[in-house]
């Protein structure tokens, strides 16, 4: 324990006594940098921090000096290459398009699966030259994005991704065919309904000219049944006038008939 608390003493005064001698160091070497100046010289370059310590250190005299660890370069800046991007923790990597689409014309690519939504196609392939896959989108039949991966996983996870970016894609087209359908159908609705509007206004038309047809019918139906009544009634009163008269004649004619007495 006595030993541990001598120690930190000496320590502390071997500390001091480094600090007095750096500043001499210093002091030294900034003299004999005065003193070089005042001389013609060419002109170096500055000295580091690490050198500066080293030999103000190795200038202190009848200083203890401790080791001092060495300060660590600084690593030269590099351009570092872009990786490429990962699917599912998978490499896959873009594909020139030009390679593929020699490829594809020289058919060395086997289709393995396909994804069509309006003019959006995905496909998923397969070059057995080399073992790897080729996921690829197409827009109206051009290429548009082609993808390179180096296991059917990989390929499956691309060809996905792609799938939803294609669905998305064709979510605006179903949207405006659907649109169109609704259109189409709510116009052929409205000329049905028009159509239909005008056959009610001809039917009305044609029902109220019936009406007035009809009331000018009965009106003349009931004139003439008034005066056909008005003859009747003429009629039977020039009947029961004939009536009466050949009665009377009848009598007239019966008196002058002598009576026949019976036996």
């Amino acid at each position: 324990m006595k030993t541990f608390l001598n120690r930190r003493p000496a320590a502390q005064m071997s500390g001091t006594s480094r600090l007095v001698a750096v500043v001499r160091g210093a002091t030294a070497a900034h003299e004999a940098q005065s003193q070089d100046s005042r001389e013609p010289r060419a002109a170096e370059a500055p000295e580091s921090i690490a050198d500066f310590e080293a030999r103000a250190d190795h200038g202190a005299s009848g200083a203890t000096a401790e080791p001092r660890p060495a300060a660590s370069p600084v690593s030269t800046l590099h351009a570092v290459p872009v990786m490429p991007a990962h699917l599912n923790g998978r490499p896959v990597q873009i594909a020139e398009g030009a390679a593929f689409e020699a490829l594809d014309a020289e058919k060395e690519l086997a289709t393995f699966r396909t994804y069509r939504s309006f003019g959006y196609t995905v496909t998923m392939y397969f070059h057995a030259h080399s073992l790897g896959f080729f996921v690829a989108l197409h827009q109206d039949g051009a290429l548009w994005r082609a993808l390179k991966a180096n296991d059917i996983d990989a390929a499956g996870s691309a060809f996905h991704l792609l799938q939803e970016q294609a669905t998305r894609l064709a979510d605006s087209e179903a949207r405006r065919i659907q649109l169109v359908a609704q259109n189409a159908e709510l116009a052929r609705m409205i000329e049905e309904s028009e159509a239909q509007a005008e056959r009610l206004r001809v039917d009305l038309q044609r029902h109220a000219h019936q009406e007035n047809v009809v009331s000018g019918r009965q009106h003349q139906v009931r004139k003439e049944v008034a005066q056909l009544e008005a003859q009747r009634i003429a009629a039977q009163a020039q009947l029961n006038k004939a009536h009466r008269s050949i009665h009377q004649l009848k009598v007239a004619s019966n008196e002058g008939v002598p009576r026949m007495s019976g036996r």
